[in-house]
C-alpha cells in the first residue's frame, strides 16, 4: 500500500476543480492538512496524443505524495494509450478515472457521467486501466446516476471491474451542482460494497465535514468548491480545531499567492484575483479590497496589498 495513504482512519480528500486546484492551491492544501490531492481532470485523448499543455498538468508539489491523476475517457483503447504515457511518469500513485462530470462537452463526448449510462462500457474502461497501469491504486469517481439514481449498480461495478476504492457525488448527472445532496444514498453504498468510499458533495464547513462522515459511515470526505476560499477546512479536519486564528488563514493567504508567483510568474498576479475575491469573503473592506486588485499587475504591489489586508482586517459582524 502507498505509505501516506491510509484508510484506517477517515481521509480527506481535495476534489479536483478546473481552473481551481492547480498546483499552487494543491501544494498549500497539501501542506495545511490534507490527505490526498488529485490533479485537475485530463482527456485521456490529450494524453493518447501527446498534448504537451496535459502533460504540464501532471506537475505536482513535492509535498504532493500520495498524488492521484484523475483521467476521463469513452474509448477503451484510447484510455489503455493514455494510462501508458501515464505509466511513463514519476510520482503518480493512483489513477482516478471520472464518471461524475456533468458538463455538456465532456458527457458529449461520452465521458465523464455518460459512463453511468453505459456501465458495462465503465466497467470495462475500469479494468483496462487496472490492468494496464504501474501505479499502486485505481480509483473511481462516480454520481448516483444520470437521470435516474441507480448508485448502488453503479458502485458495484465499479468494485466488481477492480476499483480499489471511490468516490461519490451524492447527486445524479440532473442534478448538476443544484440538487440536494443524497448523503443517504452514500451511505446505502458504503453497505453495499466492501471497498473504501469517500463521500462528495456541499461539504462546505468543518461541522458539516464531521457530521457527513457520521452519517454515510463513509472511509473520507472529498471537499472541492468548500475548501475554495477556505482551503483552511483542511487544517481544522487535521487538527479538530473549530476555530481558525486570523494568523493561520493570514499564513495560508500568503502561501497561496506565493505558491502562484513561482509557478504562473507575474501573470500570477492576474489569476490570483479571483482567489482574493473568494478568501476576502465577509471580511470589512472586501469590496474596496477586489476593486483595487482588479487594477494591480505588479507582484510586489499585490502582496503588499494582500499582506497588510489579511494581517490587519476584521470578519464583518
Amino acid at each position: 500500500m502507498i505509505e501516506n495513504l491510509s484508510f484506517e482512519k477517515p481521509l480527506y480528500v481535495l476534489a479536483p476543480l478546473a481552473g481551481f486546484t492547480d498546483l499552487p492551491f494543491r501544494s498549500v492544501v497539501k501542506k495545511f492538512g490534507a490527505d490526498l490531492t488529485v490533479s485537475e481532470m485530463l482527456s485521456s485523448n490529450a494524453l493518447a496524443h501527446g498534448s504537451q499543455k496535459t502533460l504540464h498538468m501532471l506537475e505536482k508539489s513535492p509535498l504532493e505524495d500520495p498524488y492521484s491523476v484523475q483521467i476521463a475517457g469513452a474509448d477503451v483503447d484510447i484510455v489503455k494509450r493514455a494510462v501508458e504515457v501515464l505509466n511513463e511518469q514519476e510520482g503518480i500513485d493512483i489513477l482516478d478515472l471520472n464518471c461524475g462530470c456533468p458538463v455538456p462537452k465532456v458527457v458529449g463526448h461520452g465521458s465523464g457521467s455518460s459512463l453511468l449510462l453505459n456501465l458495462p462500457l465503465m466497467g470495462d474502461i475500469i479494468k483496462t486501466i487496472k490492468e494496464t497501469s504501474n501505479k499502486e491504486l485505481t480509483s473511481v469517481k462516480i454520481r448516483l446516476g444520470f437521470e435516474e439514481k441507480n448508485h448502488v449498480d453503479i458502485a458495484k461495478v465499479v468494485e466488481d471491474s477492480g476499483a480499489d476504492f471511490l468516490a461519490v457525488h451524492g447527486r445524479t448527472r440532473a442534478g448538476k451542482f443544484k440538487a440536494a445532496v443524497d448523503y443517504d444514498a452514500i451511505a446505502e453504498i458504503k453497505k453495499a460494497v466492501s471497498i473504501p468510499v469517500i463521500a462528495n458533495g456541499d461539504i462546505d464547513s468543518y461541522e458539516k465535514a464531521k457530521w457527513v462522515l457520521e452519517h454515510t459511515g463513509a472511509d473520507g470526505v472529498m471537499i472541492g468548491r468548500g475548501a475554495v476560499g477556505a482551503p483552511w477546512i483542511f487544517h481544522q479536519l487535521r487538527t479538530g480545531e473549530e476555530y481558525v486564528s486570523q494568523d493561520i488563514k493570514h499564513e495560508i493567504v500568503m502561501e497561496h499567492f506565493d505558491k502562484m508567483i513561482e509557478f504562473y510568474g507575474d501573470y500570477g498576479v492576474i489569476l490570483f484575483r479571483k482567489h482574493t475575491h473568494t478568501y476576502s469573503k465577509g471580511y470589512r473592506g472586501a469590496s474596496a479590497l477586489r476593486n483595487q486588485v482588479n487594477t494591480i499587475d505588479d507582484v510586489a504591489e499585490f502582496r503588499a496589498l494582500l499582506d497588510d489586508f489579511f494581517k490587519n482586517s476584521e470578519m464583518a459582524l
